[in-house]
């Protein structure tokens, strides 16, 4: 069900792949765009767009939505949900994401703590600690992501398999015994 939900989202948001293929301004790309695992969602190409969005969402830069579209294009990850995951870090969520990672940057460095401000990281004084400390927890997003998903897809698929099994068995008993097959307890 969730993923009809996807889906239905994704179809409304991402325009129309020939319109996107035909772009002028795409051109450049060749037939990249044309690789099915940019566009469709199955487990390699969902768990791969995880790790590259969560990754780039650490990437402290401008840009990052045009990273993981290069991101995804050159892993061939799913491209709307790699573009999608950087915004995990909007306006509102980035400074205390990246105040975590000046925290992991320090402790991992040994360093002591300084005031954390952007003057304070666009001067240089704490730039190696923040920048240290997002490629850490930029790296274990990433990786939890890409293994998380892969765990995820397959525990839904083993469940999603062993639900087909118990309704074939169910419906070839009924075909057999149509009395004898159903839930029906009578007192």
């Amino acid at each position: 069900m969730a993923k009809e939900v996807i889906k239905k989202l994704l179809n409304k948001l991402v325009p129309d792949l020939n319109i996107i293929k035909d772009h002028k301004s795409l051109q450049f790309l060749g037939n990249r765009l044309h690789d099915p695992n940019l566009w469709h969602l199955n487990r390699s190409s969902v768990s791969i767009a995880f790790a590259v969005g969560l990754f780039v969402a650490w990437i402290p830069t401008p840009g990052q939505m045009a990273i993981a579209a290069i991101g995804a294009l050159y892993f061939r990850g799913n491209l709307p949900i790699s573009v999608v995951l950087v915004w995990i870090t909007n306006p509102l969520t980035m400074p205390p994401l990246f105040y975590f990672g000046y925290l992991v940057g320090l402790s991992v460095l040994n360093l002591p703590e300084a005031t954390f401000s952007l003057s304070s990281v666009l001067s240089g004084d704490i730039l190696l600690p923040f920048l240290t400390g997002c490629l850490i927890v930029g790296s274990l997003s990433s990786i939890l992501g890409y293994f998380g998903i892969n765990l995820f897809w397959r525990y839904r698929t083993s469940i999603k398999w062993d639900l087909r099994k118990q309704k074939s068995i169910f419906n070839k008993a009924a075909k057999k015994n149509p009395f004898k097959a159903t839930d029906f307890t009578f007192k």
